[in-house]
Formats: structure tokens, C-alpha cells, sequence
């Protein structure tokens, strides 16, 4: 198991810890607000818990994105996650032709 196999488990905890519910109770589908009933400035509060144990800053302008439970733990795993490298790529035949040829100094 990577990684993030561990996230999903502690946001559920963290949720399950802010809204004094078991753990059990929290879903992945369930929406931050209309099921678990969390307001603006409790939803903020809980994603400060959630910067705090996963070491993260979420920016303001990525909080409309989290909307479920779900929402979070991916979002989370994709912030924690080291992106693949990009591998270069070879230009195509007609790309590399349109390159002029590099002259050789004499």
C-alpha cells in the first residue's frame, strides 16, 4: 500500500474527531455541507485541522473545490503525491525538419 492509502483513513478521523461522530458514520460521498451539516467557518476550521496534520496549505481559491469527503482525500493525495516527471519528447519527423540545421564552427 502507498502512501496515500494512509490519507483517506485520517481525514476520515479528522472529520469524525471535528463533528464528534464515529469515524464509521463518515462516507467518502457525503458533501462537507449539506450531509454533514458543516457551515462556511466550520468547513474552514476543518480544512486548517487538515493543513496542520498533512503539513499543506490549502490557497484560498481551491476551497469551492471540496465539496465532499471525497473531494478532500483526493485532493489531499494529489497535493502529497510528487508528480511523474515529465519525459521529454522526440519532435516528429516534419518538427525536426523544420528545425534549421545547427552549423558547425570551423
Amino acid at each position: 500500500m502507498g502512501a496515500s492509502s494512509a490519507i483517506a483513513p485520517r481525514i476520515h478521523q479528522a472529520l469524525a474527531d471535528y463533528l464528534k461522530r464515529d469515524v464509521q458514520t463518515i462516507k467518502p460521498d457525503q458533501a462537507l455541507r449539506e450531509d454533514l451539516g458543516l457551515d462556511s467557518m466550520a468547513t474552514i476550521e476543518l480544512l486548517f485541522r487538515i493543513e496542520e496534520a498533512f503539513d499543506l496549505q490549502i490557497p484560498d481559491g481551491d476551497l469551492q473545490k471540496l465539496v465532499t469527503v471525497a473531494d478532500v482525500t483526493a485532493y489531499v493525495e494529489g497535493r502529497l503525491t510528487p508528480a511523474a516527471p515529465a519525459t521529454p519528447r522526440k519532435p516528429s519527423p516534419k518538427q525536426a525538419a523544420a528545425k534549421p540545421a545547427k552549423k558547425k564552427k570551423r
